[in-house]
């Protein structure tokens, strides 16, 4: 199957393989929560992005890797629904950012910062804090052969940033972080993997950049 970025929620999965990356993309339930798995092509480690539901689904999307642990981009309630099922299931440390300690359920297992490293195999997945939809919001960084690979939750959609709730200083913070982060220091062919949706890449949404934050939400 060709990757499109595009899959339907409890329907089937699509991969796509760059160099030593391969990104498995899946959307579980009714809130259409995509989940990733970052996995290395030659060693089979991997990394679960976002225990947001159905852990069955979960656990048989990683059954031909080994992941070493489940992520998450931040922990609104439809990305963490999963969490008990998969610590259950496959017996997986979680780890997020100590800024969304009050959103998860139990405490992360390991706490991430802003520009760690995780290796994965062959695979350096470089994590990102960008607050502004919640304070702990992380994204997830790996350079594959051909293009980066970003993973970003809820901060980055096709068409702008994520919600900010009606306040203004978090959408100046999650635009400056934007910008800083991501527009500034990616090149245009970056693969934007979003937390609902399709994807989309940076040059898609760079010449938007100005309207969203005049916009102001």
């Amino acid at each position: 199957m060709t990757y499109t970025g595009h899959v339907e929620p409890d329907g089937d999965w699509q991969d796509r393989t760059d160099g030593s990356l391969r990104v498995r993309k899946l959307s579980v339930e009714e809130m259409d929560n995509n989940v990733y798995v970052l996995a290395c092509a030659r060693t089979g480690k991997a990394l679960l992005v976002d225990v947001a539901a159905r852990p069955d689904r979960l656990a048989e999307a990683v059954t031909d890797v080994d992941p070493i642990a489940a992520v998450q981009t931040h922990g609104h309630w439809d990305h963490v629904r999963a969490w008990d099922g998969v610590r259950e299931r496959l017996g997986l440390p979680i780890w997020g950012h100590p800024g969304d300690a009050g959103l998860f359920p139990h405490p992360v297992d390991r706490e991430l910062g802003d520009g760690e490293v995780l290796e994965v195999g062959d695979l350096e997945v470089e994590v990102i804090h960008l607050p502004g939809h919640t304070e702990g919001s992380l994204l997830y960084l790996v350079q594959g052969e051909e293009r980066p690979h970003l993973i970003t939750g809820d901060t980055l959609f096709p068409g702008g940033p994520g919600n900010t709730f009606g306040s203004a200083d978090n959408h100046r913070r999650i635009m400056d972080g934007l910008e800083e982060k991501v527009f500034d220091r990616l090149p245009d062919e970056t693969w934007v993997y979003p937390g609902h949706g399709d994807d989309t890449t940076l040059g898609a949404e760079r010449p938007h950049l100005q309207e969203w934050r005049d916009r102001g939400w």
